[in-house]
């Protein structure tokens, strides 16, 4: 059995965040394979934990997915400041097939157009994908889990950070599945009432006040803060009103594009003339629109670049989706030229810290030895890219720990789910499976 298809008998996704179904990279063909550790949201740490305590791991899903796509580089891609885990990474690279690259401290360069620039010096066709540019890139969880994978051992746990107003900010490997609102706990609770939970960070991430919201796979952390922090009001701000007062608001500085590091790529990113669109019902509006087609969302025009505080960002959001409402394609330029000001306007994570106003909550969030013991999870049928899983299970089942029960339909682009641990299944609806702990 080749290693794509153990990949995806265990269920591996994307653990980055994407989700994307790993065996589905792992059946191209690619020279260069970079395991991603460049973890720039401000807060989480659970890339470097994973590199300092389980490097060897990392490092050999790196080798094996180098071996499936017929790769003859390896890259384990981490910033310098994560001291210790730069020496285990570096440690376990030794005599292996693998390179450690060393990257700033800067946002966003876990971004996969940013990173296979810093590691390659290629750039990705606009509109493409890493393999357009002979390479494979995969989140160091991700990796760490191929490892597993092909030892027949399935994602069961995840890792995440606890940070921002808790007592004790602390990263955690988890059961898929576990609530929130457990893991808060976990890290002593929150320090502030009425907390609202920015889930897989402050840039990127989504905003909710339900705590029990559960773990899926591309779970990388949560950051609590206050319902009267800036950013989180920034956040909860409705989208109308974010349109209306962009429309009203916005002088045309060109912040918003001058910082965009896709623009500093060289790539037809241009926020300002997306916010310029706002100003247009309908004739002549798509023209805007198309000024957002390659952003990657990462969130530095809304929360850095923006003088006025306003919100590009959402805009770029709002115009990708009428792009593909309309199912209309990028068809401009395809080969980007880097900017010659992109060194210089590079954004320090320091500095977007301080705009942020987390510089009180950056503190370290060390990885707990044993795994949370969660006793009832609730396992989404969906956790990534591609179609939602079909059970395999019902009510009152009894399962075993690494059972699978859930899987998605033939020939669909999706992953398996698996049993965390052994247990009885309380319920399964359209969207999860709820399970129980045996006593």
């Amino acid at each position: 059995m080749n290693l794509a298809e153990l990949v995806r008998l265990a269920g591996v996704v994307g653990a980055g965040g994407g989700g994307f179904p790993a065996h589905v990279k792992l059946s191209a063909r690619a020279d260069t394979v970079i395991a991603n550790g460049a973890e720039c949201e401000p807060l989480l740490h659970k890339d470097a934990a994973v590199m300092e305590h389980r490097p060897r791991d990392v490092v050999r899903g790196v080798e094996l997915a180098m071996d499936a796509v017929g790769a003859t580089a390896g890259f384990v891609a981490i910033k310098t400041k994560n001291q210790h885990a730069v020496e285990t990474i570096t440690a376990a690279c030794t005599g292996t097939r693998v390179q450690v690259k060393l990257l700033g401290d800067y946002y966003p360069a876990g971004d996969e157009y940013d990173l296979v620039h810093e590691v390659t010096g290629r750039l990705i066709p606009a509109a493409g994908l890493p393999i357009h540019a002979g390479v494979v890139v995969n989140n160091v969880e991700t990796l760490a889990n191929i490892a597993a994978a092909a030892e027949g051992r399935p994602v069961t746990l995840k890792y995440l950070t606890i940070a921002g107003a808790v007592r004790e900010p602390v990263t955690l490997a988890v059961p898929v599945g576990t609530s929130f609102a457990e893991c808060i706990a976990a890290a002593g609770g929150a320090t502030v009432p009425d907390p609202v939970l920015c889930l897989g960070g402050m840039m990127m991430g989504e905003t909710t006040t339900n705590l029990d919201v559960p773990v899926t796979k591309t779970s990388t952390g949560v950051i609590v803060l206050s319902r009267e922090h800036p950013v989180v009001k920034r956040k909860l701000t409705p989208p109308a009103a974010k349109a209306r007062i962009g429309k009203s608001a916005c002088d045309q500085c060109r912040f918003c594009t001058e910082f965009c590091p896709r623009f500093l790529l060289g790539y037809a990113v241009e926020p300002h003339l997306v916010m310029r669109g706002l100003g247009f019902n309908a004739t002549g509006k798509q023209d805007w629109n198309d000024w957002a087609a390659l952003c990657c969302a990462c969130g530095l025009c809304t929360l850095y670049a923006c003088p006025e505080q306003l919100f590009p960002k959402e805009a770029c959001d709002d115009a990708k989706s009428a792009l593909r409402a309309a199912n209309r394609k990028w068809t401009g330029p395809t080969t980007p030229r880097p900017h010659p000001m992109r060194e210089g306007r590079r954004v320090p994570i320091k500095a977007l810290l301080r705009k942020l106003s987390l510089e009180d909550l950056n503190a370290p969030a060390p990885l707990r030895a044993e795994p949370l013991a969660s006793a009832r999870v609730r396992l989404r049928l969906k956790q990534g890219a591609g179609a939602p899983g079909q059970p395999l299970v019902a009510a009152g089942a009894r399962v075993a720990a690494g059972e699978v029960v859930a899987e998605p339909p033939t020939g669909a682009l999706g992953a398996r789910l698996h049993a965390p641990f052994a247990g009885v299944v309380e319920a399964v609806t359209a969207t999860e499976i709820v399970l129980s702990r045996s006593a």
